[in-house]
């Protein structure tokens, strides 16, 4: 872990909350730029290093990589193995609960105009 991460976790106040509810501190963490895309990328391909992780996140650059790869391991999302990161048992089953939201994305969608044209 990076020295002077503070990732968004229960308990703590977080961006646009001081409660500490976990859904505030999971909010906040998902929110934050290239985290959602990281998660993404280790779910499809595991034990990703750090070089091939930033190369398939195209136009991150390597200190906000290094620092959402902190937040994401201090929150218990992923982990190191022994060829990279991988998500942890935890993020799969954030993956799964965020398959949920990307049904219910393509629902909604369905239902609005189409904005193309």
């Amino acid at each position: 872990m990076a020295l002077g991460s503070s990732a968004p976790l229960p308990g703590r106040p977080v961006r646009g909350s001081n409660t500490g509810r976990p859904i505030m501190a999971l909010f906040d963490l998902l929110g934050r730029r290239w985290a959602l895309r990281v998660i993404w990328e280790l779910a499809q391909s595991p034990a990703t290093t750090f070089r091939d992780l930033q190369r398939r996140c195209g136009g991150v650059s390597s200190s906000v990589l290094a620092q959402r790869l902190a937040e994401l391991d201090e929150a218990g999302v992923i982990g190191r193995a022994d060829r990279g990161y991988t998500l942890t048992a935890d993020g799969h089953d954030l993956c799964t609960e965020l398959m949920r939201l990307e049904h219910w994305a393509t629902r909604w969608a369905a239902k609005r105009p189409s904005t193309e044209g």
